[in-house]
């Protein structure tokens, strides 16, 4: 985090998911666009709370295509983007990806940001052969089916990841709380959503694990302004921490109200809360967040994009997930440019799609 307002107990598992996007092409010069406009589509939250989010992926994925279409990596094409808005809502995802799933030239999908929106997604993408690679979901369930501990089974051929899961980044916040903070008594909090609920419960099992104690579980709505009711059901319970399964809308405010109500205890949060607007809603200083791979400004091997990013889009923030964006923007290219490599582009190649974006390497699968 940029600002000392977060202790940052970063998960550093992925550090190798840093940017390491695949160039092709010729540098510079005019480029053979003669075989027409291929799509790279985007499925984000660009309004409403978590815009700050859905823009940043946006965004990256554009810097991705910009630089792909100079370096002219997918011979005889040109790329485009084509962003849509799905709200953070489920339904408005499908929507979306139907939308893109119509279109023969789509050749891949970015997003997408919410773990319950990639539910709706993942069939209508699937039918089309369509490769969707998130920058952002984090539950297990997406790429091993609901039994991923004990009998992981891929649902989903069409679909990649390069951000960790929540049975990594559960139990890491679990670990940093009980060993290294020393909180045995944890309250729980959570929005009810998928990615909340799912990373909340990976937590919960590894606190007993270690010799804690899950006092209380309480559950909000992502749109409630007043926690006023739970705040007095968990300071009852005399938690030294309290762990929010949720995003930043929700977890800035309920910190503050907390501390309002002389509940001085650290919050802790997974990746949703992992960004400025936490601090800027009441996020307080001792609160605890982990991402899901290194801090982009660390990496020697994101340099390059950072700066790249500032250049085109000005002061504007790239946000948590913008580097996992441009990655996952840069392996649907990377496989385009080996799929095609100067022959015509039809909706037949979307298995070879399929094909090329699952072997791109290790770090595209994380």
């Amino acid at each position: 985090m940029k600002s000392a307002a977060i202790v940052g107990a970063t998960l550093l598992v992925v550090a190798a998911c840093g940017t390491n996007k695949q160039e092709g092409g010729t540098a510079g010069g005019d480029c053979d666009t003669s075989k027409g406009t291929l799509t790279v589509g985007v499925v984000a939250p660009l309004s409403g709370n978590l815009s700050a989010l859905g823009i940043g992926i946006k965004q990256s994925a554009e810097l991705a295509v910009d630089e792909a279409n100079k370096k002219c990596t997918v011979k005889g094409y040109k790329l485009a983007v084509s962003a849509q808005d799905d709200e953070a809502n489920p339904a408005k995802g499908a929507q979306a990806a139907t939308k893109l799933a119509t279109d023969p030239n789509v050749v891949g999908v970015v997003g997408t940001l919410n773990s319950s929106v990639a539910q709706t997604v993942q069939p209508i993408l699937r039918d089309k052969k369509i490769p969707q690679v998130s920058p952002a979901n984090t539950n297990p369930s997406l790429t091993r089916g609901n039994d991923f501990l004990t009998a992981p089974k891929r649902q989903f051929d069409n679909y990649f990841r390069v951000c960790a899961t929540d049975d990594l980044q559960g139990p890491y916040a679990a670990n940093y709380l009980v060993e290294k903070a020393g909180k045995k008594k944890i309250a729980i909090v959570t929005d009810g959503k998928t990615y909340g609920a799912g990373l909340a419960a990976e937590l919960s099992k590894q606190v007993s694990k270690k010799g804690g104690t899950i006092v209380g579980q309480e559950t909000v709505g992502e749109k409630d302004t007043d926690f006023s009711g739970v705040i007095a059901k968990i300071k009852a319970l005399a938690p030294e921490a309290v762990y929010y399964g949720g995003e930043y809308p929700a977890a800035g405010p309920l910190s503050k109200q907390m501390a309002s109500a002389g509940l001085n205890v650290p919050l802790m949060g997974g990746d949703g809360i992992f960004d400025g607007k936490y601090i800027e809603l009441g996020g307080k200083e001792g609160d605890l967040a982990t991402s899901v791979g290194a801090p982009t400004e660390s990496l020697a091997t994101a340099k390059a994009f950072v700066d790249a990013y500032k250049a085109k889009f000005g002061k504007e923030d790239y946000a948590a997930y913008g580097a996992f964006s441009y990655d996952a923007a840069n392996a649907i290219i990377g496989s385009l440019a080996k799929t095609v490599d100067g022959a015509a582009w039809d909706e037949s190649k979307r298995d070879s799609m399929l094909t090329n974006v699952g072997s791109f390497g290790p770090r595209r699968r994380c």
